[in-house]
């Protein structure tokens, strides 16, 4: 099965359940339903919050098996929180790195989203590599 989506592929809006349905005998439900705080998180948040249950919360055990320092799993841990509401995430300004284009702002945001953990290095290259 796939994975249910969380943000509309045409104009990147919020979406929400609006109907499930029976696997036995296909009886169909129609409502708006809530959703799961969790299933919105981005696979790299799924991932970190797989290792960090795995390692039961060990922070160090989560670097050791991600291959990443502690202040990287920190900063992780953090997003991660943030993402689930159960933290407001910190402003950390990043200093003007690259003025090309009016692209300011796209490579701003990407820039953002690799220090918060939301995307990987090579993420954040491919992104960066496509403006």
């Amino acid at each position: 099965m796939n994975r249910m989506l969380s943000k509309c592929p045409v104009c990147a809006g919020d979406l929400y359940v609006s109907e499930m349905a029976c696997s036995g005998c296909s009886t169909r439900i129609q409502s708006p339903f809530e959703r799961c705080q969790f299933c919105s998180l981005s696979p790299e948040h799924l991932q970190f919050l797989e290792i960090f249950l795995r390692c039961r919360g060990n922070l160090s055990g989560v670097g050791a098996e991600m291959g990443l320092s502690h202040p990287t799993v920190n900063k992780r841990l953090d997003a991660l929180l943030a993402a689930l509401g159960l933290r407001e995430e910190e402003e950390t300004p990043l200093p003007s790195l690259v003025r090309v284009n009016g692209r300011d702002n796209d490579r701003r945001r990407i820039l953002e989203m690799l220090d918060r953990g939301d995307i990987t290095a090579e993420e954040a290259t491919r992104r960066l590599r496509e403006l």
